[in-house]
């Protein structure tokens, strides 16, 4: 999951589950993974991790722009 940008993280919201862009623009990182999470199931230890620091990553570079 590392790499991912912003426009990467929008499309999962909007195409894989079926988000507004105004509940993905409100949501906050945590939002996200938990619903990626349900979607797919527990993650396995490792790519959870990894999921967690990117979005942080993004939230901390980005905010909200």
């Amino acid at each position: 999951m590392a790499g991912l940008d912003w426009a990467d993280w929008r499309r999962l919201a909007l195409g894989l589950l079926g988000w507004t862009p105004e509940a993905f623009w409100q949501a906050t990182p945590d939002d996200l993974v938990a619903a990626l999470e349900g979607l797919r199931g527990r993650f396995a230890s490792g790519h959870e991790a990894a999921l967690r620091r990117d979005l942080t990553h993004l939230d901390r570079t980005f905010g909200d722009r």
